[in-house]
């Protein structure tokens, strides 16, 4: 059987588990339906009828025809099948089921399960399923069309190994790639790696280097290790301190997969929905603050825009512009570098922090004491530039005066409105050394309890202004 690589599993299982929930709503539908077909068809109406007669029947269609599906290949090339394809193997599928459904009810001797309502959900069946694989194909399609969406990678090795893999792929593995890089290691120096991973917000670099020596892989691997970058070995075995070692496969080849970051999981498409669908909940019930605090910077700070925007570095590095209410005069960013000089920074490190900053007008002071400056960023949460949790997004400028390659970890993972040090006090920590160890921390030892748990602990920082200036 060929290889299935995680993510090909993973989304498997999403659309087999949507299926299922379209089987049932097929079926009730098909129930509802039945005495309008009846009387369309001329039959009359029923009496009254229990629907324990088709209950049965969901035990076998709900769990089983997804199953069914995969078997014929309905999951597979989605992007590139053609309807006159996926009519087929539904066809199939759905013949397959129904002939079963018929047996069983032949020698169970349940035959007054209700025919026709059992056929009106055949028939909603295969009307939702084609309607929602051809709405995954469109939006596939539409998405992998759009070069911003798609994954940058880098691959790595000699023309030869990189020709031959590509050769060897799938197209439609390849369709979602932007390849921004061929980098030959037999030729180049580490060093430039470092430089394109920083530039180019790679998420993954593929290793095909059989002709390369196994030192200047291993360092290859811990340029991407250290920036929490995935690396995927066509390889053997490599000893590493952080990235966890996973087998995987792209297409048909078997690969070693390095990670420094959660994998992807159910659990973190759990937290994509709690970001999602928490941020728009937290939107709609703090409309009112976000009114006041509207009429407020206008009033303290007339003829400037009530928000205030910024290229931060989002996953990986890519930027992303953030919003917040502003909280300082409008050519804040301008006196920046005069207010470096005339009063100094109080955190050590590429980042700047203040207390009392002269930029702040009063209003913005309160907006900052109690984080309602912060409530515009649930729309970049919505948008899925950040999370809820995670670490803080930083400037751009402040991302390229990183002294370490190792802080670059902190980008693998979405940025976030709270975090350790959001939850624990902002300003008692001044070492960005810590800081950065906190991120990193976090992310080592992600779970969705973790981020309910800097949740739960970011409301008191918040209601009491701890750390907040």
């Amino acid at each position: 059987m060929m290889p299935v690589s995680r993510n090909e599993a993973f989304r498997i299982q999403a659309l087999q588990i949507l299926d299922a929930v379209l089987v049932w709503i097929a079926f009730w539908l098909g129930w509802q339906m039945r005495d309008i077909v009846r009387v369309w068809l001329g039959l009359g109406l029923e009496g009254s009828e229990l629907r324990d007669s088709i209950n049965w029947v969901l035990c076998i269609v709900v769990p089983f025809i997804p199953l069914v599906l995969e078997k014929f290949g309905y999951y597979d090339h989605i992007r590139t099948k053609t309807t006159a394809k996926s009519v087929v193997k539904l066809l199939q599928a759905l013949l397959i089921i129904a002939l079963f459904v018929g047996t069983f009810a032949l020698f169970a001797k349940l035959l007054d399960t209700r025919r026709l309502a059992v056929g009106n959900g055949f028939a909603f069946v295969f009307v939702l399923l084609l309607a929602r694989d051809r709405m995954t194909t469109a939006w596939m399609r539409r998405r992998n069309a759009d070069e911003a969406s798609k994954e940058h990678v880098v691959l790595a090795g000699t023309t030869e190994e990189t020709d031959a893999i590509l050769a060897e792929l799938d197209p439609e593995i390849i369709d979602s790639w932007k390849i921004v890089a061929y980098f030959n290691l037999t030729e180049k120096p580490v060093e430039d790696l470092f430089e394109i991973l920083r530039k180019e917000s790679v998420s993954r670099v593929i290793f095909v280097a059989k002709e390369t020596g196994f030192d200047k892989v291993a360092r290859a691997i811990e340029a991407c290790e250290l920036q929490g970058v995935e690396a995927w070995v066509a390889a053997s075995f490599i000893r590493t301190q952080i990235a966890r070692p996973v087998f995987d496969a792209l297409g048909s080849k078997p690969m070693l997969v390095l990670r420094s970051t959660p994998e992807l999981s159910w659990e973190l498409l759990c937290k994509e929905f709690v970001d999602r669908m928490g941020s728009l909940i937290i939107i709609l019930f703090s409309l009112p603050l976000w009114i006041i605090a509207a009429i407020g910077i206008k009033i303290a700070s007339p003829g400037a825009p009530v928000l205030f925007s910024q290229m931060r570095a989002g996953r990986y590095g890519k930027p992303f512009r953030m919003w917040k209410f502003r909280t300082m005069v409008a050519n804040a960013e301008e006196l920046l570098q005069q207010i470096k000089e005339e009063h100094g920074n109080q955190m050590d490190g590429p980042v700047f922090k203040l207390d009392n900053d002269p930029r702040i007008f009063p209003f913005g002071a309160l907006l900052r004491k109690l984080s309602i400056d912060e409530l515009p960023q649930l729309l970049n949460v919505l948008m899925g530039d950040m999370s809820l949790v995670g670490p803080r997004p930083l400037p751009l400028y402040e991302v390229e005066a990183f002294g370490e390659l190792s802080h670059r970890r902190r980008l693998s993972v979405k940025p976030g409105i709270t975090c350790e040090w959001q939850a624990g006090g902002r300003n008692k920590i001044t070492n960005f050394e810590d800081w950065v160890a906190m991120d990193l921390r976090y992310i080592d030892n992600w779970s969705l309890w973790l981020d309910f748990q800097i949740l739960l602990r970011t409301i008191p920082a918040v209601l009491f202004g701890k750390g907040a200036k």
